[in-house]
Order: structure tokens, then C-alpha cells, then sequence
């Protein structure tokens, strides 16, 4: 090959000198010039910095992946594509899945987030499925913080922007809020759509011979390195200097793309399409030759751009938003060309898929890059940091608290209770019902309305039930069947113990579609973790990956899809581990859910699952000041746990279910009785060594309260016998009190107003 000694204004590398930029080790350099058989030239040091970065290559976790389970009966498309699909049956699937845009909204928050949701969409569209849904997990400092309230109202309003613009409902999410993501947020953004068997499209069809086609936006400067630099290092002193790596959105561009896009899957007229995200046309190009087992031949001078003097180096490095790469079917150019026109939108031919394994890069007639695309998309190094892990597991502060397959505390009736606020002289009853108001209203779980009624929840028509409830539902139209979708984390239980924080998140996510009478057929994760290079970093993402491996093996629930996002760490202080698990369930029927209750007078109230719990990982345990282990999860249990109340729902037996989550079992009562405005009487389960205030507020997962008719009691005892899981009679629903004898009694209005209007106090606004 003859490059180009200089790329435009770009900067020409000099002989065995590695560009900055590039953000390659000496030994990735060294694979690099093997691979290329030659000293490559400053364009191609970029394309493999971009591509071998650890957002796109995913060096330091490829290998644990790998032991993910991925694989079941209604999986149709597992990881490795744009997003994971399940069957659905009669031909429909059902296709998802989660990412992260943390580094771009910690430095831009508006524009960070909503691109977040962009891409999102544009990974689900491009399998050939329609939207139907998007889900978020966000993470934030202290609310009364005000640069944190600044980053809030950034993230949130550009979730709200992007989505409303594009008219996708947004349906279920989580937030928490942690000192330790004060200056690191996380915002994780899941998409869920449906496709016809026959209409999914993946990257690997690309043939020899056909055309590419480059739609949607003009290329501009924005989010030049912005895979390689902004979400592959740590956040530090210099984060505003990459403020232009943040992409700028523009939603009404994506709908007209996503309707094109449809519209060329259903006239059959391609054979690839590929999102440009991260790493921009170098991704797109590199991957859709790699898996195709072809190359491609490029010319930049044909790329579009809203900005004057762009060299190829910034053409093939962009990530400017709302852009596909396309492959046609050989003939069915012009019909491709038409469906653009149709939608106003910019498709320009920018080259052809050639036979020969290499992707070539010109400007016009000026050779510019060339190189195997496998080399770029596949044969990054995969590092093994389970020795590292080691070396932490190994020392004091790594063994704390940590349990797992063969540990004690791996299958176990649940953590012991932590007594230490309860050595001080007995309060009176009527404190504790303060404290569940205060409990309440913290930001830990208060209302998250205030945030969620700036997304539009109902477009499309297809919400069943939307945020507020332990799961979302979602009708498909033209059908009877359904489905159920939420998306969790328990970054608490995490950062005692990475393994039992992403088994809990995994159970939680599943446990919460159970709630809602759906059964959970697959799973998304997004594993948000520190600095991988680090002992501690990388021995939270090896307990991380075992922890949802453990979960989904106990709970028959395959991982189609997800991402990784690393060096979630400022000046070297890392996040906590935290494992966000979206997950996805079917209703043979969606008009028979489960609805979000407070069930009728007289109906009785049941614990199901275990009552041992503990203040130490617990909200109520954290406004104390109090974070400690030991935590465990009995996954048997949990497994029995959701199976049981599927079988009661399935004979019509239970009338509301509700997940028994943050602040315990006190909130969990009070948001049932929050829902309809309908009080109860209870007692708490009485357990040898408990405190009351450990039972009323204490955290520990496989934990459901149940509301069911009394004529269907028996049938409830003699199917929670059957799958040996345990049961309580706490009370019944009546009245207009919240009474746990002989705790509290607290007016249900006065729980509602506490829940409702805590997190606008916290944020210093009104709810």
C-alpha cells in the first residue's frame, strides 16, 4: 500500500512513535504494527485507538462475558449484534437492550443524556424492530447538592427532550442517589422493540458488490474521540477540555431515520445496516466488514459535513448523531435512494463492499488507510484480570463481605439482623411512625414522579401501566399477549459485596415482572464499574459478572444483550459496582396482569419469601450513617419465591403483588396502601432475634407482600407448600390507617403526601 504521507492538516505520526491520541500501550502498539505488517500512519493509529479503546473492545471483560449464560428457549438473537431478541411466538420478536452514557452526561449533562437515549434507539431500529419503549437507570450525589441538582436537571431534561421529540414512551426506570456518584453519574438507557422473524436485520449480510450508503445527519467535528478518550479513561481535573467530545442530538432527525430505516427493512432492499456510535464510520465500516468476512472501499470526500475543512481523519473519527451506514441489495439501489428522498434525508453512496478482506479509506483519489477490518473490529487484546481480582480478594479490606457459590453465606435463610441503632433506650411508638415518614419521603424512596411526568409515558398507546409500579406493561397491538419490563440495581448491597449486589439486581428486575404476573424470559445488563486496572476494580467486576451468571443460572434467565462501562472513576475514586439488570417478561394474556392494588376490605395481607432482614445494607440503616454486611441471597429461595407466585397468579389467586425492596417491609406496606388510598392491619412476622424496627425497616432480597381474596387462602397455603416457600398472615386491607400492631398507626393520606412530595423538598423545588 502507498498512504498518504499527511492527512490534511492532520498530524503524520513519526516511525515506531505512538500519537498521543491514540490512547494505545506499547504492547497494543506493537500488536498493531504485526497486524498491519508496517509503521501505521496517523489516521490508522486513530482508527485502532478508537477501535481497540476499552468502550469499543471491551479488553478487560471480553473474557468474563463469555461465561454469561446467553443461550434458552426463547432466545432468537443472543450478544455480539446491535441488540439481543427473544421469541415472542407466531414470528414476532422481541428485541432490547442497555448502554451507558456516563462520561458525556458527567460533562455534559443535557446533550450527554439525550444522545444516550439516540443511540439507544438507533441499536434496536437497526435489527429491523420499532421501538416501543424506553427504560433509564440514573445515579446521582447528594440531591441537596447544587451542582448535583444541576447535573439532575440536565440528565432529566434530556431524556425527556430526546424521547418526546421522537415519540417513544418512557415506561419504567430506577434512580438512586450516593455520595460516590456525585461527580461520576450514571446514565443507563434500555430500549425495547418488536420485529417479524423475517424482517431482522444484522450487520453480517454484507455482500460483495454492493453499495454503501452513509444516512441520516451531516458529519460535524462532534465526538471526535469520544469512544477512545471521554469513556475509556477516568474523569479528572481535565474533563472540561473534552467537553467537544459530547455528541450534540438532533430527535427529529432520528424519527425521520428510524421510519426510513423501517421502511428499507420491509421493501427488503439491504442487506446490512449499521448505527454509527461510538467510533463513528470507523466502527460501522470496520465491524459490518468484519462479521460479513468482506472489505470496503470508502471515500470521505463523499461523506456530507456541516463543518468546513474536516480532514479524514475527523470524517472517520466523528460520532456526530443520527447517522446509519447502509448496505443495498445489488439492483435495489435506486429504490433505496428513493426511501431517502422520502424522508428528506441525506443518503449519500460513499462506497462498495469489495471481496477482498481490506478496508480502504480514500479521499477522492488519495489512498488514506488501509486495513483488515478484523484487525480492527476483532483482534484487540483480551486481558485476564481474574489474578489481579485475586491479588484484592486476598487482602483484608477484599475479603469483607464477600460470599458466592461454595461461601456460607451463599444459600442461607437470609443476613442476620444488624442491631447497632437499636442499643439505645426504647423509643416511643409514635417515633416509629415519624420514621416511616421521613422514610418515605427520603430520596432513597420517595415518588420519582416528579421526574418521570416530564416523559411522555402513554404516546404510542400501547402502555398498559407505566412508571410508579413494580414493572411496566406493554400491550402489542393486533394480539393478545404482552409483555412486562423494568430495570434495576442494588448499588448498596454492591458495594458491601459486588456478587450478592448483581445477583440481587438480577433477582430484583425479575422478581419485579413477577409482581406483575409476567414471566421473565431474558435479561440486559450494563455493568458500570471503576478502574479495571486497579486490584479493587478489577475484583469487583469479576465478582459482578459471577454474581449475574449465578442469578440468571438459578432463575432460568439468559443475557441477550448488554454493555460495559469502565473507568467510572474521578481523581481516582472509583463508584460503587453497579450491575444495572433490564429485564423482559411475557403475559399470554396482557388484560390479566397483576394490577398495581391496593386490593379491596378484608382482603388478607401475606409475606411470602423470607423475613430475614437486615438494617445494615438498608436505607433506614443509611440515614443513620450506617452501610455494613454481612448481605447474602439465597437464589434456591428466590427461584422457588417467583415460580410460586406466578403458579398463584396463573389460578387467579392473588390479587396484587408488591416487591419488598428499599426501606423494607414498612414501605412496602405503605406503598401498596398508598396505591388505591385503602389502609390495613398488621402485625409483623415474629422472628426469634429481630427487633421490630429491624422487621419494619430492615433489607434483604426474596421478599414479596402478597393481597389475596380469603376464599383463595387455602390455595395460596397449598401452592406456596408445594414450592417450600414461607408464608405469613400479616393482616387485612380496611380502614384508612396504616396500623402494624403495635408499632404505628399512621393515616394513609399522610403517607401518600410524605411519599409524593419528598424528592421535590429534597431538590428544592415543589412536587
Amino acid at each position: 500500500m502507498s498512504a498518504s504521507p499527511a492527512l490534511g492538516t492532520t498530524k503524520t505520526a513519526q516511525p515506531n512513535q505512538i500519537p498521543q491520541d491514540a490512547g494505545l500501550t506499547e504492547h497494543e502498539a506493537a500488536l498493531v504494527r504485526d497486524l498491519s505488517g508496517r509503521e501505521p500512519n496517523a489516521l490508522e493509529w486513530a482508527m485502532f485507538g478508537a477501535m481497540w479503546s476499552e468502550h469499543c473492545a471491551y479488553k478487560h471483560s471480553k473474557k468474563l462475558l463469555r461465561t454469561l449464560p446467553s443461550r434458552g428457549p426463547s432466545v432468537a438473537v443472543g450478544p455480539g449484534e446491535n441488540a439481543g431478541a427473544v421469541d415472542l411466538g407466531d414470528g414476532l420478536l422481541c428485541v432490547f437492550k442497555v448502554e451507558s452514557h456516563n462520561h458525556p452526561s458527567a460533562i455534559e449533562p443535557f446533550q450527554g443524556a439525550a444522545t444516550g437515549v439516540g443511540g439507544i434507539l438507533r441499536d434496536v431500529f437497526a435489527m429491523g424492530a420499532r421501538p416501543t419503549a424506553v427504560l433509564n437507570a440514573l445515579f446521582f450525589g447528594d440531591p441537596g447538592d447544587a451542582r448535583v441538582r444541576r447535573t439532575i436537571s440536565g440528565v432529566t431534561g434530556g431524556i425527556s427532550f430526546y424521547g418526546n421529540c421522537v415519540g417513544i414512551p418512557d415506561v419504567a426506570g430506577h434512580i438512586s442517589f450516593e455520595p460516590c456518584y456525585a461527580e461520576n453519574p450514571l446514565v443507563n438507557a434500555m430500549c425495547v422493540g418488536f420485529a417479524r422473524a423475517e424482517d431482522l436485520r444484522k450487520a453480517s449480510g454484507a455482500r460483495p458488490g454492493s453499495a454503501v450508503y452513509l444516512v441520516g445527519s451531516d458529519t460535524g467535528r462532534d465526538g471526535i474521540a469520544g469512544a477512545s478518550l471521554l469513556a475509556s479513561f477516568e474523569l479528572g481535573t481535565g474533563s472540561d477540555q473534552k467537553r467537544p467530545s459530547v455528541q450534540v442530538g438532533n430527535p427529529f432527525l432520528e424519527k425521520l431515520l428510524l421510519e426510513a430505516t423501517l421502511e428499507l427493512v420491509a421493501a427488503d432492499a439491504i442487506e446490512a445496516v449499521q448505527d454509527l456510535g461510538a467510533a463513528g464510520l470507523t466502527c460501522a465500516t470496520s465491524e459490518v466488514a468484519a462479521k460479513s468476512g468482506v472489505g470496503m472501499r470508502i471515500d470521505v470526500s463523499l461523506v456530507p459535513r456541516r463543518a468546513l475543512a474536516m480532514t479524514p481523519y475527523e470524517v472517520m473519527l466523528s460520532e456526530s448523531q443520527e447517522r446509519m451506514l447502509v448496505v443495498a441489495r445489488p439492483g435495489r439501489e435506486r429504490d433505496v435512494e428513493r426511501i431517502f428522498t422520502r424522508w428528506e434525508l441525506h443518503g449519500t453512496r460513499i462506497g462498495e463492499v469489495t471481496a477482498e478482506p481490506l478496508l480502504k479509506i480514500f479521499d477522492a483519489d488519495n489512498l488514506v488507510a488501509e486495513l483488515p477490518p478484523r484487525a480492527l473490529a476483532d483482534d484487540a487484546p483480551e486481558y485476564d484480570i481474574r489474578e489481579l481480582a485475586a491479588s484484592y480478594r486476598g487482602s483484608d479490606e477484599g475479603a469483607v463481605g464477600a460470599v458466592g457459590p461454595g461461601d456460607p453465606a451463599w444459600s442461607t435463610e437470609g443476613p442476620a439482623s444488624t442491631t447497632a441503632p437499636l442499643a439505645e433506650p426504647q423509643r416511643a411508638t409514635a417515633k416509629i411512625g415519624l420514621e416511616l415518614l421521613d422514610l418515605l419521603a427520603s430520596p432513597a424512596i420517595a415518588s420519582r414522579r416528579l421526574i418521570y411526568r416530564t416523559y411522555d409515558q402513554m404516546v404510542g398507546t400501547d402502555t398498559v401501566v407505566g412508571p410508579g409500579a413494580d414493572a411496566a406493561v406493554m400491550r402489542i397491538k393486533g394480539r393478545p399477549d404482552g409483555i412486562a419490563l423494568a430495570i434495576d440495581a442494588q448499588p448498596r448491597l454492591a458495594a458491601i459485596d459486588p456478587f450478592v449486589g448483581a445477583a440481587a439486581a438480577v433477582a430484583e428486575a425479575t422478581r419485579n415482572l413477577v409482581c406483575m404476573g409476567a414471566t421473565p424470559l431474558a435479561i440486559t445488563d450494563c455493568l458500570n464499574i471503576g478502574n479495571p486496572e486497579r486490584p479493587k476494580g478489577a475484583w469487583q467486576l469479576t465478582r459482578t459478572v459471577e454474581g449475574i451468571a449465578a442469578a440468571c443460572d438459578a432463575l432460568g434467565v439468559p443475557v441477550v444483550s448488554g454493555n460495559v462501562s469502565l473507568y467510572n472513576a474521578t481523581h481516582g475514586a472509583d463508584i460503587w459496582p453497579t450491575a444495572v439488570i433490564g429485564a423482559v417478561g411475557r403475559f399470554v394474556d396482557v388484560t390479566k396482569h397483576l394490577a398495581p392494588t391496593s386490593g379491596r376490605p378484608g382482603d388478607l395481607v401475606l409475606l411470602a419469601g423470607s423475613a430475614q432482614v437486615s438494617i445494615g445494607p438498608s436505607a433506614y440503616g443509611a440515614a443513620r450513617g450506617i452501610h455494613e454486611g454481612p448481605v447474602a441471597i439465597d437464589l434456591d429461595l428466590e427461584a422457588r419465591l417467583q415460580r410460586f407466585v406466578l403458579a398463584g397468579h396463573s389460578k387467579g389467586a392473588i390479587r396484587a403483588a408488591h416487591d419488598r425492596d428499599a426501606g423494607g417491609l414498612g414501605v412496602a406496606l405503605a406503598e401498596v396502601a398508598i396505591r388505591d388510598g385503602i389502609g390495613m392491619k398488621v402485625t409483623l412476622p415474629a422472628i426469634r432475634g429481630i427487633d421490630k424496627r429491624v422487621a419494619l425497616f430492615g433489607e434483604a432480597p426474596s421478599g414479596i407482600v402478597l393481597v389475596v381474596d380469603p376464599a383463595r387462602e387455602s390455595d395460596v397455603r397449598a401452592l406456596a407448600s408445594q414450592h417450600e416457600v414461607a408464608l405469613w398472615t400479616l393482616g387485612t386491607v380496611g380502614g384508612d390507617l396504616l396500623e402494624v400492631a403495635p408499632v404505628l398507626g399512621t393515616p394513609v393520606s399522610a403517607l401518600a403526601d410524605a411519599h409524593a412530595r419528598g424528592l421535590g423538598r429534597a431538590l428544592g423545588r415543589d412536587a
